[in-house]
C-alpha cells in the first residue's frame, strides 16, 4: 500500500504538523510504502520570501528527520526536485471544471481571512492531485479540512480516466479522528496561515511566552472548569496516555488552579515529550551535506517514478517528444 504525505515548508513547523502529519508518517514508514515530500512548490501560495523559503525548506528537512523519517524505509524528497509534478499539474489543469475549484472551502476560507487570491492558491487542488496521481498513491493521510481536496483529486483523476482509460489509481483518503484538527492558541485549526502556531522546538523562553497567550475564559481560580472547551486541555491532551487525560479531566473538575497553572503543565509536558528528539537535531544541524544527500538520493527515486508515469500521460493526451517522434502517431 502506497501512503503519499507533504508538509509545506512555509514557515517554522508546529505541534499541528507534528501530531497532524509527522507522527503518522512515522507510524506509516514501518508497514506501509511511505512517499513523503516537501511541498515547496505549495509554499508559494503563503510565502514570498526567497531567503526564507530554502531556509525553511531546509529546516523542515532536519525537523522530518529529527522527528524520525528515515530514507532507508521511506522515499523523501523536496516536491522541486521532480519537475513532472508541475507538468502533470498543467495537464490536469486542462481536466479540472472552474466549478470544482469554485466549491474547495480551503479556498474560501483562506480569502475569508485576508489571504490574497492569487491563483495559485485558487488553482491549489490541481497542483495537490498532481502530487497524488503521479505516484499512484493508495493513501493519503489528512486533516478534516483536507478531505475535500482528496475528492478533488479522485473527480479529476475520473474525468481523465473516462477519456483516455484507467491511467490514474484512485486514491483514498485517511483522517485520525484523534488528531484530524489540532487547536492553536486561538482555538482555530492550528496554521502558520493564522499565526496561531506552537514551534516544535522553541526553547523554554519562548515557548513558555507562547503557551502564555493560549486564549481561555474567565472562569475563576477556586473554581471547577471546563475541560471539553478548554484551548489547553485540547493540546495537552495530545501528548498524554489515557491516564493521564484522565487525571488532568479531574484537575479540572476539582477547581483550585487557574488557567496559568494548565499553561505551565502545558509547557512542561511538551519540553519532555521533544526532549529526545533535541539531540538527533543538533546532529542534522551539523551535518547539513547529509540532509542534502538524502533528499537528493529521495528525489531521484520519486523521479523514477514521476517520469515513467508521466510516459504514460503524455502518450494518452498527445504530448510530443523529441525522443520518441510520431512513430505512434
Amino acid at each position: 500500500m502506497r501512503v503519499l504525505s507533504g508538509i509545506q515548508p512555509s514557515g517554522i513547523l508546529h505541534i499541528g504538523n507534528y501530531f497532524g502529519a509527522i507522527k503518522q508518517m512515522v507510524k506509516y514508514q514501518e508497514s506501509e510504502e511511505l512517499f513523503a515530500f516537501i511541498a515547496n512548490y505549495h509554499a508559494l501560495t503563503s510565502l514570498k520570501d526567497a531567503k526564507a523559503l530554502k531556509e525553511n525548506t531546509l529546516q523542515t528537512a532536519i525537523t522530518y528527520l529529527s522527528m524520525g523519517i528515515d530514507p532507508d524505509k521511506s522515499i523523501f524528497w523536496v516536491q522541486s526536485d521532480v519537475k513532472e509534478v508541475l507538468e502533470l499539474y498543467w495537464i490536469l489543469s486542462s481536466y479540472t471544471p472552474m466549478g470544482l475549484l469554485e466549491r474547495a472551502h480551503s479556498y474560501k476560507d483562506k480569502v475569508a481571512k485576508g489571504i490574497h487570491p492569487y491563483h495559485g492558491l485558487f488553482s491549489y487542488p490541481v497542483l495537490m492531485a498532481a502530487d497524488i496521481l503521479l505516484y499512484d498513491t493508495d493513501i493519503v493521510p489528512v486533516g478534516k479540512d483536507q478531505i475535500q481536496h482528496v475528492e478533488m483529486t479522485r473527480d479529476i483523476a475520473i474525468k481523465f480516466n473516462n477519456d483516455h482509460g484507467e491511467i490514474f489509481k484512485l486514491p483514498k483518503f485517511q483522517v485520525d479522528d484523534s488528531v484530524a484538527v489540532v487547536p492553536g492558541i486561538d482555538g482555530a485549526k492550528m496554521s502558520k496561515s493564522y499565526g496561531n502556531t506552537i514551534e516544535i522546538f522553541l526553547d523554554e523562553k519562548a515557548l513558555t511566552k507562547r503557551v502564555k497567550k493560549i486564549v481561555t475564559d474567565s472562569t475563576p481560580l477556586e473554581e471547577p472548569k471546563d475541560y471539553e472547551k478548554c484551548n489547553v486541555f485540547a493540546l495537552a491532551k495530545l501528548f498524554l496516555d489515557k491516564e493521564g487525560v484522565e487525571e488532568l479531566k479531574e484537575r479540572y473538575k476539582k477547581g483550585g488552579e487557574g488557567y496559568g497553572h494548565f499553561k505551565m503543565y502545558l509547557r512542561d509536558i511538551m519540553k519532555e515529550y521533544f526532549a529526545p528528539y533535541r539531540e538527533k537535531r543538533e546532529y542534522y544541524l551539523n551535518h547539513i551535506k547529509e540532509v542534502e544527500e538524502i533528499l537528493n538520493e529521495g528525489a531521484k527515486k520519486a523521479k523514477k517514478v514521476a517520469s515513467k508515469k508521466m510516459e504514460t500521460v503524455r502518450e494518452a493526451v498527445g504530448i510530443y517528444s523529441s525522443d520518441k517522434g510520431y512513430k505512434n502517431a
